[in-house]
């Protein structure tokens, strides 16, 4: 069973608190299931935004939720174009910002080894 969008989004933004980071919900969508978006911001005028990744990727549906890098390192204005063509789409979407100098954020991403059931749907 996958958790509710806002949900996930109130435990990510409070594993970063915890971690000593800061995050902000800078639009809230659809509670039950609003696609989660992720900016990270490098503090440097550069962001990255990760997305959902499409299902059509698997074979097997996932037990949670699995992201895609979409932007790299690109100025706040492409972000901001991006999310404009994204509300055309699908106006409940939700984005979190999150402040990392670095750009490393702990998501669980669609490219990397599938997550252990063990440590259940939060891998983040």
């Amino acid at each position: 069973m996958r958790v509710t969008s806002e949900f996930f989004v109130s435990a990510l933004v409070r594993r970063i608190f915890g971690e000593g980071g800061f995050a902000a919900v800078s639009k809230k969508g659809a509670a039950e299931a609003g696609a989660v978006f992720v900016c990270v911001d490098r503090l440097n005028g550069a962001v990255d935004l990760y997305g959902p990744a499409p299902q059509a990727m698997f074979g097997e549906l996932p037990q949670g939720r699995l992201f895609e890098k979409i932007l790299s390192e690109v100025e706040r204005e492409a972000l901001e174009q991006r999310m404009a063509s994204e509300a055309r789409m699908d106006p409940d979407y939700w984005l979190v910002e999150i402040e990392a100098r670095d750009g490393k954020v702990d998501l669980p991403l669609a490219d990397e080894e599938p997550v252990d059931p063990g440590k259940g749907i939060f891998r983040f």
